[in-house]
């Protein structure tokens, strides 16, 4: 008995009341099922004609994706059956299946997916909403040739008029899609030809965002204020000031730093953006942060209490998870500590890193805060400090205003 290939609607509707169209194989009376990531309501189906009714608004497209992926598996059949004795349903599913997973919504959720295995919990936690919106503005999945330069820029507009995005956030929607669209080509799930950015098409320039910092009057207003009788709020001062005092030390780095890492009177760390390992002279202003901790010591060798209670330290994804959720009571104290201080500053974790880029300013030498960065590139020093080095610019309007 040859093997039988057709387009249906399976019966496992979802929350929205739609069904999987699945391209179903038979061989010898056993079925195998291919989904091709299309939903669409029953009553826009012809069973008979396998075909989507004119009722769907995308019925035309719909329909040239569903005959091209019927001939796909047709030729695959075929070339199987010619080649081996013994076919199974199952095994032409195998052979034709990576070519059932070319549609928008298919690779969007495969690059979820991806980020989930390999355990990148903060971009993860970016990307699922951008993919939502993506999925709220298309209604129905689509193949990449008609995911075109119109549709994109109509996207991009929708996101500023309906969600009320800035410029900068639609160009990460911009560089998501651009993500989705090289993993479908690499995976030979998009022909090249319909990519749509590069020279000529549509390009993502990430304006610059304006980097804010404390002055140093703002630091030892945080430093001399007593929160004795506020442990959480000490707590978050302690954190935001460590990282200050180490040249801003992101706050993933400092919930992960152990008493090992302190040897002679040095940090030794690795940080975990980019895997750079150097070593710092301790301040003695860090020191008294460390000492008020180490009758804390315990079995996980943690400095600070942030990461304690975690089954595996190991576990990137779930350490990521709980510095995430740390981080949010954290920059709320961080508020009520400013207030206390007499700081007029929006103060967050963050700020801590900008801080020491604004007090440093224009007084210590590039390549010294590449080294303290930890900037792989001395031009992205240049270009983060470029913020905080006012000082010759404000001369130059002084002489003029003055002259």
């Amino acid at each position: 008995m040859g093997t039988t290939i057709k387009i249906v609607l399976r019966k496992k509707q979802k929350t929205n009341d739609t069904y999987p169209l699945a391209i179903r194989i038979t061989k010898d009376r056993k079925s195998a099922f291919i989904h091709t990531g299309y939903y669409i309501h029953e009553k826009d189906w012809d069973a008979t004609n396998e075909r989507v009714k004119k009722s769907h608004p995308n019925s035309v497209r719909l329909n040239n994706f569903l005959l091209t992926k019927k001939a796909e598996a047709n030729n695959h059949s075929l070339e199987l059956e010619t080649t081996q004795p013994d076919v199974t349903a199952k095994s032409v599913r195998k052979k034709i299946k990576p070519y059932a997973n070319g549609s928008v919504f298919a690779q969007a959720d495969l690059f979820l997916e991806r980020l989930k295995k390999d355990k990148k919990y903060n971009q993860l936690q970016a990307e699922e909403p951008r993919i939502k919106y993506l999925k709220q503005f298309l209604k129905n999945d689509i193949a990449f040739s008609d995911f075109t330069i119109p549709l994109i820029k109509r996207f991009k507009a929708w996101l500023k008029s309906e969600r009320n995005v800035s410029e900068r956030t639609a160009m990460n929607y911009l560089a998501l899609i651009r993500r989705i669209f090289n993993q479908a080509i690499e995976e030979k799930l998009c022909d090249p030809k319909y990519y749509p950015f590069g020279k000529g098409n549509i390009s993502i320039k990430m304006l610059e965002s304006m980097k804010v910092g404390c002055n140093i009057e703002d630091v030892v207003a945080f430093e001399n204020v007593d929160l004795s009788d506020v442990p959480n709020e000490n707590h978050a001062r302690n954190i935001w000031l460590f990282s200050f005092y180490f040249a801003g030390m992101r706050v993933s780095d400092v919930m992960r730093l152990k008493w090992s890492d302190f040897q002679n009177d040095r940090l030794f760390y690795m940080m975990g953006k980019n895997n750079k390992v150097d070593s710092l002279k301790v301040p003695d202003k860090a020191m008294q942060i460390l000492d008020q901790y180490r009758n804390e010591k315990d079995e996980t060798d943690l400095v600070f209490p942030d990461l304690k209670g975690l089954a595996n330290l190991d576990d990137t994804f779930a350490v990521q998870v709980r510095i995430k959720t740390k981080l949010g009571p954290i920059n709320r104290d961080l508020k009520e500590v400013a207030k206390k201080a007499g700081v007029n500053k929006t103060i967050s974790m963050h700020i801590s890193r900008h801080t020491f880029g604004n007090v440093s300013g224009d007084r210590i030498p590039v390549q010294m805060l590449q080294k303290l960065y930890r900037h792989s590139n001395i031009l992205t020093t240049i270009g983060y400090q470029s913020s905080f080095i006012n000082k010759s610019a404000d001369d130059a309007l002084e002489a003029v205003i003055s002259g």
